[in-house]
């Protein structure tokens, strides 16, 4: 991403300058207003940045983790529950933190405290460490004199969404280690077994099964080209790693994993509970429904999802009801909208929210224990397909063997 120097005004009319990554000026613009930056200028900031170090940049790239984030956010809830200043919290956790990158990241917050300015608008500054949720909701802690009521809703949030992060990958972690055991035993049956089977049965000059001449055909292609197989492979990873960066890349990809078999309702009700939560946390904590909408859109972590959201919250500046809007973007079951109807009838948008978030977490661990079960018979009829073929290719040869040597 490029660099930008900016320079604004933060909600008390104070000037503040510095530096942010973004895709474009506009893209800077967006992050500077939802952290509640008034922009007065972006530029391009020329220059590379500073040459550095082999190892640190291994600490660069080892990002914060989520339970980082979590751990950050209970302690400082926890500090300043106690009475203990924001200054002196800060500097104690980034002397204490397991991870060198956050720690770097709490010091140059520590700094920007120190230079008079606002705790969100330091956090702003790290988007790639701290999401706008977290801007967003220590921003209404600081107005509101409640922080440590702001850390405790971070953590309760980070912490379930860790959790929902920790079963979706416990989930998906016996089928993938299957297919990658099958993947390495394709390659070495292919490089090493088959030619084998091959200089044996050559020797009869018989005529083999097709079955055979099948593996035979895929091995001598395996074992001729299997350097260039490799370097295709790389280069269709890397190929589609670089498109998926892209904004119009990312657009696609996050629309299409949504309907992919047995796993796109389960991406797609876990993004919309993340949405359902987030917004009921953000909207109840007193930010703007317009603002809010904006945050949520940029916490889902998916560009399809986002941008329904957004459609969401221009047809309410346009004066229509939430419900109406929801029902536009085809996200939404009917009881979802129902409920979401009741809580705009009741004056509860925040309460209905947050049931339709334990109503979708509930979905989602269901379809975390049955996932498995869903699997299991795809991969037992594609190995099973597998395994008749070897069999079928191998073994038919050489029950004729003594035919074919006679």
């Amino acid at each position: 991403m490029a660099r930008f120097r900016y320079t604004g005004r933060t909600q008390r009319g104070e000037p503040i300058e510095g530096l942010l990554e973004g895709a474009s000026a506009d893209a800077v613009a967006s992050q500077l207003i939802n952290s509640g930056v008034t922009p007065i200028d972006i530029a391009s900031a020329p220059g590379k940045p500073r040459s550095t170090g082999f190892l640190e940049r291994l600490t660069q790239h080892k990002r914060a983790s989520l339970s980082d984030l979590v751990l950050f956010a209970r302690q400082m809830h926890a500090l300043s529950k106690a009475g203990v200043p924001i200054m002196r919290a800060i500097n104690g956790l980034a002397e204490s933190s397991r991870s060198p990158h956050l720690a770097a990241v709490l010091k140059d917050v520590a700094a920007g405290l120190e230079s008079g300015r606002e705790l969100a608008t330091t956090l702003a500054r790290h988007g790639n460490i701290f999401p706008p949720i977290v801007v967003s909701l220590v921003r209404v802690g600081e107005q509101s004199g409640r922080l440590e009521e702001a850390f405790l809703q971070i953590g309760q949030y980070l912490e379930l969404e860790q959790q929902t992060r920790n079963r979706v990958k416990a989930a998906l972690r016996y089928p993938t280690i299957v297919l990658i055991a099958i993947g390495v035993a394709m390659a070495v049956i292919n490089l090493f077994v088959i030619p084998a089977f091959a200089q044996v049965f050559a020797s009869f000059q018989a005529d083999l099964p097709w079955a055979t001449r099948l593996l035979m055909g895929l091995s001598e292609f395996t074992v001729a080209y299997w350097s260039h197989l490799g370097l295709a492979l790389i280069g269709a990873l890397f190929g589609v790693r670089a498109w998926v960066r892209t904004e119009a890349g990312r657009f696609r990809w996050d629309k299409w994993k949504l309907h992919l078999p047995l796993v796109g309702g389960l991406i797609l009700r876990a993004t919309l509970g993340r949405f359902a939560r987030s917004f009921a946390m953000v909207f109840r904590s007193g930010v703007p429904l317009i603002q809010a909408l904006t945050v949520v859109s940029r916490a889902v972590d998916n560009e399809y999802v986002a941008d329904r959201i957004l459609i969401m919250r221009n047809g309410i500046e346009r004066g229509e009801s939430l419900t109406r809007t929801a029902t536009t973007t085809n996200l939404f079951t009917p009881l979802v909208l129902q409920m979401l109807a009741v809580g705009e009838e009741t004056g509860a948008v925040d309460d209905m929210l947050e049931e339709v978030a334990d109503f979708y977490d509930r979905e989602v661990e269901y379809d975390l224990r049955t996932l498995s079960d869903a699997i299991e018979p795809v991969m037992i009829v594609a190995i099973g397909a597998m395994v008749l073929i070897l069999a079928l290719g191998v073994f038919l040869p050489m029950w004729d063997l003594a035919g074919a040597a006679r």
